[in-house]
């Protein structure tokens, strides 16, 4: 009997990658779940680098097999010092079986442990779930937005689109991310924007002939975004429906700031 990838990721050991070896591993893993052309794969040496520097290398280990493994490099912004995370990759087969958050907390136990209470990352906001671990399983808020920012990707899952991205801020002492660990539940908060994600938007994207769809999606949110980050909005919330929509739930600067960070 074949087990499940929910039975296979509770054997699952997440720990930090250690040697060249494993961060070799890394790399065939991120071509693996991206399909890049050469030119935008992330190499060893950068892997190396962050484990030497102060970032993390943190990976997903079914006995030997690396399965998953997240990314981070530290950062410092007006003088705050916090990690990057750049990139977070699961083996196909292992993933809707949690191993995503649970690199995560790894990474935030480490952050912790080492004196850090922020982490950032991007993400694509036509990626639902993504978008759904990020705010709702997380606890991260997002009040920037950047416009196309690696350049076309050559990996086929960006469709051919910009690649905009939100920018994840995981406050990891606040209350709000503190509530989410220990109950799943943040303070409530008024909704004032919405801001809708279709659930065909991959299938938009994986199609040349539909892909017009997705860039008209893209482009609607992008001024969505822009605007509402320019009047102090902030997303706070994300919500899918059983047809599998998502839908950003953004609230004032306010509201987040009470609870977001300390």
């Amino acid at each position: 009997m074949t087990s499940t990838p929910t039975a296979q990721a509770d054997s699952i050991i997440i720990r930090k990658c250690s040697d060249i070896e494993e961060f070799n591993a890394c790399v065939e893993l991120q071509k693996e779940v991206w399909k890049f052309d050469d030119i935008d794969v992330i190499p060893q040496r950068m892997f190396t680098v962050a484990d030497k520097i102060g970032g993390q290398v943190i990976g997903a280990f079914s006995g030997e097999q690396l399965v998953g493994f997240a990314l981070a490099i530290p950062g410092n912004r007006n003088g705050h010092l916090y990690l990057h995370s750049h990139m977070l990759a699961v083996r196909d087969e292992f993933r809707n079986a949690g191993l995503g958050r649970r690199m995560k907390l790894a990474q935030r136990g480490d952050a912790l442990a080492r004196g850090f209470e922020l982490m950032e990352w991007t993400f694509d906001p036509l990626e639902i779930k993504n978008a759904y671990l990020n705010i709702e399983r997380l606890g991260a808020i997002a009040r920037r937005y950047n416009v196309n920012q690696y350049g076309i990707s050559s990996s086929p899952l960006q469709g051919g689109l910009p690649t905009d991205r939100l920018v994840a801020e995981w406050w990891l002492k606040s209350k709000r991310v503190e509530a989410k660990m220990a109950t799943g539940d943040a303070p409530s908060f008024s909704t004032s924007l919405i801001i809708d994600v279709p659930a065909e938007i991959y299938q938009w994207k994986a199609n040349p002939e539909q892909r017009g769809r997705a860039k008209e999606i893209q482009l609607r949110n992008r001024k969505a975004f822009l605007e509402a980050f320019d009047h102090d909005l902030v997303v706070l919330g994300y919500e899918r429906d059983t047809e599998g929509n998502g839908r950003f739930q953004l609230g004032t600067w306010d509201e987040a700031w009470s609870y977001s960070a300390k």
